[in-house]
């Protein structure tokens, strides 16, 4: 599994994400769009990334990209199965969602306000939401990249 973060803002969601997807059995990580990577642009490890990262930026794969919708298309290509995390009229609940171990899924998550554009979710396989039953209406994004990513490692695996 490949994650693709699309506009995320905060450096902190980036290192969090980054911990999370290491510790799930993510292969990659993409930066897409202003989404910050480990470095700053003298080469050096970004504080606020490593504080919540613990390292995972060091040895996660990871990849800067500017396109979203050009990796979408590329990831299609290599039969990866595209999986948005978004809410939508036509979002399905993360747990109705059944992948194989042997599925190459991505992943997609948006920005902390704006979420996905249409334009991604119009080439996504599946778009996928967390039902929410409190009086907020969502998560933050890492939180939501946490509770889908696990489940989604888990599904088509022998549950006790």
């Amino acid at each position: 599994m490949v994650v693709l973060l699309h506009n995320i803002r905060s450096l902190y969601n980036t290192g969090s994400i980054l911990r999370t997807a290491d510790a799930a059995g993510f292969s990659k990580a993409y930066f897409c769009g202003i989404t910050p990577e480990p470095f700053d642009r003298f080469g050096n490890y970004r504080k606020e990334i490593s504080k919540v990262a613990l390292g995972a930026e060091k040895y996660l794969d990871w990849e800067k990209v500017k396109s979203t919708s050009r990796l979408v298309d590329r990831l299609r290509k290599e039969g990866y199965r595209i999986f948005s995390v978004e809410q939508d009229k036509a979002s399905v609940p993360y747990d109705k969602v059944r992948v194989s171990p042997e599925d190459k899924i991505a992943l997609v998550l948006g920005n902390e306000i704006k979420g996905l554009p249409k334009s991604i979710l119009a080439k996504s396989d599946k778009i996928i939401e967390i039902p929410m039953k409190g009086r907020k209406e969502s998560l933050n994004v890492s939180v939501a990249f946490g509770i889908v990513a696990f489940s989604l490692g888990n599904s088509g695996r022998n549950k006790v």
